[in-house]
């Protein structure tokens, strides 16, 4: 189960923590000034609509307010002589609407998403899991006792789920059963988002597939478009490679996307295939992955039809992206390659948790700007330029987060990760409770991790109209990206939703 995101963040921690802990770099001591200017120019960048809007409204009421129908009569005679004006006026108010209208962005709606819940013949208990480890004659006695410490201290649960091939003795990592776990967990998410929204395959526009390490040809994309017939004219994307961060990549392509095509509907399926990504080899930063990893999947429906406003969960806000590919430390920090024994699998920096923190950094620095009240961002933006500007020797400002989100959904990379942005971000624990409980219920599911999350909120009944949801996601490359969402009403849990059978047992308490 190869490593391919930020997931390696978290796993870093645990494997160093034996020997000193490693805490995420404290990102609010040194923010560069440039990436609050971004922040900033996004915000401008709406500054027509921002205007123009409230200016028509206050005109309107400023007319009914000095408008007496007495009056009418001689208004109108009044007009008759001045069809100039008349003109004018009018030709500025049509400019105006038509500018607004041309320039405002069309709403992204989250109408309803789905997530993958695998079989119970499945799941992979530690004994198991050891068990399994052990038969297979791959790993020295000092890998195996190694796993069985990174399990122990991972924040997974005894009920998380591993793909078939990996049940047995010896695993059977074939490119066909590799093919069957794909087939398994987006036909899975499919048929039940299908189920769920009453809709038919063929109106659907826009396909965006993501799968870091499992891309065949044809692709994962094209297997949908054959088992659903999907119409011929569908745009469809298939990223790969991108690592745990690549569902708020592949929202964020649907969300451009609609933006360009009217009335139309778009699908976002993520996952990550682990029948042909298990590293059977004895290095140590390799073996990591493998006691974190397991089987998930989820599917999204997003429309921009305005029709779809009254049925939606959500509104996409904003999605924010910072990447890091430009150093070269940060380009190899998470880096798939093969070991002295000719073994793949992938190689972690000792600089991946610097790099993890500035990527982080440079993400909250500019998405602040765009959520965070006005309040903090002056108290956050004084306080900067006294210290970037007039080297003020103050202590910097951190913007409380809570008053901007309501609920945070974290990639579920590791409990070490979890652990070091609810102290960095000042959080409470009930904000980080939905990541602990995904990272315990499912383990690591990569990508679609954070959907797992948000449907934990839901099952909780916690999701209120006009809550806001951030949702924050590591990966290779190195990239952190961001997703805001807006609650559109109380929104209630889907059917077959990923908790449904066990939601009354959580939270439960991690021994750590």
């Amino acid at each position: 189960m190869t490593l391919t995101t930020g997931d390696a963040v978290g796993v870093q921690i645990q494997h160093q923590q034996q020997n000193t802990r490693i805490v995420l770099p404290d990102f609010l001591q040194s923010v560069n000034l440039k990436y609050v200017k971004l922040g900033y120019h996004y915000l401008i960048s709406n500054l027509l609509t921002l205007c123009l809007v409230p200016l028509m409204i206050i005109t309107l009421i400023q007319v009914s307010q000095t408008t007496d129908l007495d009056h009418l009569p001689h208004l109108w005679q009044h007009l008759q002589y001045n069809l100039l004006t008349i003109l004018i006026c009018s030709a500025f108010l049509v400019f105006g609407l038509t500018l607004y209208a041309i320039t405002r962005p069309r709403t992204v709606y989250l109408v309803d998403f789905s997530c993958f819940r695998p079989a119970d013949h499945l799941k992979a208990p530690f004994h198991s899991f050891m068990e399994h480890s052990r038969l297979t004659g791959d790993f020295e006695l000092s890998s195996l006792e190694f796993q069985r410490k990174i399990l122990e201290r991972s924040g997974l649960g005894e009920e998380t789920y591993v793909p078939e091939a990996m049940h047995f003795i010896p695993p059977r990592p074939s490119i066909a059963a590799a093919r069957a776990e794909a087939e398994q967990v987006m036909f899975g998410a499919l048929d039940n988002l299908f189920l769920n929204t009453a809709l038919k395959p063929k109106d659907i526009g826009i396909l965006v597939v993501n799968c870091s390490l499992f891309n065949p040809t044809p692709s994962l994309s094209a297997m949908i478009v054959n088992k659903y017939k999907l119409r011929g004219n569908i745009r469809s994307f298939n990223l790969g490679g991108m690592g745990c961060s690549a569902g708020v990549i592949a929202v964020d392509l649907a969300k451009d996307l609609l933006q360009v095509h009217r009335n139309t509907y778009a699908v976002v399926v993520s996952t990550e295939n682990i029948t042909q990504n298990c590293y059977f080899g004895n290095k140590k930063s390799m073996l990591i992955p493998n006691c974190l990893f397991r089987v998930g999947c989820s599917a999204l429906l997003l429309s921009n039809k305005s029709v779809d406003r009254r049925r939606a969960k959500y509104r996409l806000v904003h999605v924010v992206r910072t990447h890091r590919g430009a150093d070269d430390k940060a380009f190899r920090c998470v880096y798939q390659e093969q070991d002295d024994a000719g073994k793949t699998g992938v190689s972690l920096s000792k600089d991946l948790m610097a790099i993890a923190g500035g990527a982080l950094k440079t993400n909250i620095t500019t998405l602040g700007p765009l959520v965070l009240p006005i309040s903090e961002q002056l108290l956050f933006f004084v306080t900067l330029l006294m210290k970037k500007l007039f080297k003020a020797d103050v202590k910097p400002y951190i913007p409380d987060f809570k008053l901007a989100f309501d609920h945070f959904c974290i990639h579920a990379g590791g409990r070490a990760v979890i652990d070091e942005l609810e102290k960095n971000l000042q959080l409470l624990p009930v904000h980080v409770e939905a990541s602990r409980m995904t990272l315990h219920r499912f383990g690591n599911t990569s990508s679609s991790s954070i959907w797992y999350e948000l449907a934990y909120i839901e099952a909780k009944g916690r999701m209120r109209k006009g809550n806001r949801i951030w949702q924050i996601a590591f990966g290779s490359g190195f990239k952190c990206n961001s997703a805001v969402w807006e609650a559109l009403r109380n929104v209630r849990p889907s059917p077959n939703g990923p908790w449904e059978d066990c939601i009354d047992k959580y939270p439960v308490e991690i021994v750590t």
